[in-house]
């Protein structure tokens, strides 16, 4: 199997990059850390690296500067989350194999890990912000994801779809409240800190309107005010960033079977 190391702070994208790809046939191992990054990198020797840019102690730059002191022809593929022309030009000033910008759809970060391993990979099944996945038996129950980062909603749909459900995916408050009242979704998954119409806005809005579905926050914040305000709407679960998975399973089937009681 082709070793494929990611190094991202958030641990949420981690679990779900090696969801992801182990299901593409790689031998998948995650760092939190640069500095982790980099022991590993040295242990296993890995095919190809995915890297993100943003990372507290030892960022992404740092990190890409000793991997290419160790080797110097080493594939390491660039998550640019929030990057400048700046930031790629340093990248490409360093050899990175692919610098892939965090806004661009999961299809292309698939389709470069493949390209650069020289592995064909089998076809992964891709959603657009609109439509739903179809891998797998679908369960008929319907969750829609609403995260204004591109890539953490497609992975988030593409786990969520991988295990049955018909799960959908956009990028903002507007389009979440349009989807609900064509698609009626079951469970809505919606991150409270987004631009424009925040989580806790579409939260309003859902129960201005009456929705009678399960409704799932999920935030980076510790901030207690913010967070009594969210849980003062009524939500059925508030998750804090980042997400264990696991977690995120059960929180949803608990509201399925609280709908059916």
């Amino acid at each position: 199997m082709t070793k494929l190391l990611i190094v991202d702070d958030d641990r949420m994208n981690c679990d779900l990059f090696q969801d992801l790809f182990s299901r593409q046939g790689y031998d998948v191992t995650f760092a939190t850390s640069g500095k982790e990054g980099l022991d590993l990198f040295r242990t296993i020797n890995p095919k190809v690296t995915l890297l993100d840019l943003r990372m507290p102690e030892m960022d992404g730059l740092t990190l890409l500067k000793e991997i290419r002191a160790i080797d110097p022809h080493a594939a390491v593929i660039i998550l640019g989350g929030g990057a400048t022309d700046v930031h790629e030009n340093q990248s490409r000033a360093l050899r990175a194999t692919d610098f892939i910008r965090k806004g661009l759809s999961l299809d292309i970060l698939v389709d470069a890990v493949n390209r650069v391993s020289n592995l064909p990979g089998p076809a992964m099944v891709t959603q657009s912000p609109l439509t739903d996945g179809t891998s797998g038996q679908q369960s008929g129950e319907s969750v829609l994801v609403v995260d204004d980062e591109s890539l953490v909603c497609d992975l988030l749909v593409q786990f969520l779809s991988l295990r049955g459900y018909h799960a959908l995916g956009v990028r903002n408050g507007q389009d979440a409240l349009r989807m609900v009242d064509e698609m009626h979704p079951d469970v809505v998954l919606v991150d409270m800190i987004m631009p424009g119409m925040a989580g806790i806005d579409v939260l309003r809005a859902l129960r201005d309107k009456g929705y009678p579905g399960g409704i799932i926050i999920m935030t980076g914040s510790h901030n207690e005010e913010l967070l009594g305000e969210a849980w003062s709407l009524g939500p059925h679960e508030l998750l804090l960033k980042p997400v264990d998975l696991d977690r995120l399973l059960m929180a949803i089937q608990l509201v399925l079977v609280c709908r059916e009681c």
